[in-house]
């Protein structure tokens, strides 16, 4: 069995994968760690939504490369490393990024997790979805699977869920492409700790992550 630390721990974005299929018992237990996650007040207003059908997923895909186009494209180009990643990482984490965007429709399995939010969600829905997807993402890892975070098709939000068949009422908040990794797990690249935590006062050291 694997330590959770471990799985937490190399639980990296696998953007490149191969197009075989995924069994549905694997996308059933992906989806049970999911309803398993912290939510406000227990409501349970998420939904999700599996999509296999390659029509759908093209037409997601379009607004997702028209988003890369227009604003992701040009901000990897212009932007620094992140936190405890290298150049040269982040010029392949590019590359993996246009992998995708590319390929994006061609992941055998899609989980759109969504919340039944009315109208005028407030900043506070986030927290009834994400822990979910993070709970999927782990089970995703543990069964050896690979995807990634995605929240791209953002950008164009009422075209993307417009594709996807949402009502009204309804917004996806994330997508899952699933499918076995082309790569190899390895520990996700993040800076020091000692960067991000303080003690009772902002930028207040915390001894205890020195």
């Amino acid at each position: 069995m694997q330590d959770v630390f471990e799985i937490i721990g190399t639980t990296r974005a696998m953007r490149r994968l191969k197009p075989d299929p995924v069994p549905d018992d694997m996308i059933r237990k992906i989806l049970e760690a999911g309803i398993c996650a912290a939510n406000g007040g227990n409501n349970q207003t998420w939904r999700f939504l599996v999509v296999k059908d390659p029509a759908i997923k093209k037409a997601v895909q379009a607004w997702y490369k028209k988003a890369f186009d227009e604003v992701i494209g040009p901000r990897y180009t212009s932007s620094a490393p992140p936190p405890g990643v290298t150049g040269d990482k982040y010029k392949r984490q590019h590359s993996a990024v246009e992998y995708l965007t590319e390929h994006y429709h061609e992941a055998p399995v899609w989980i759109v997790a969504c919340l039944v939010d009315g109208p005028n969600p407030s900043r506070m829905n986030g927290a009834s979805i994400y822990p979910a997807v993070q709970n999927m993402l782990l089970a995703i890892r543990a069964l050896g699977l690979g995807s990634t975070l995605t929240t791209r098709h953002m950008i164009h939000a009422k075209e993307a869920d417009a594709a996807l068949g949402l009502p009204e009422g309804v917004h996806s908040y994330a997508i899952l492409p699933i499918g076995y990794p082309m790569g190899k797990f390895g520990p996700v690249g993040r800076g020091k700790l000692s960067d991000f935590v303080y003690l009772d006062k902002w930028e207040a050291p915390y001894p205890a992550v020195q």
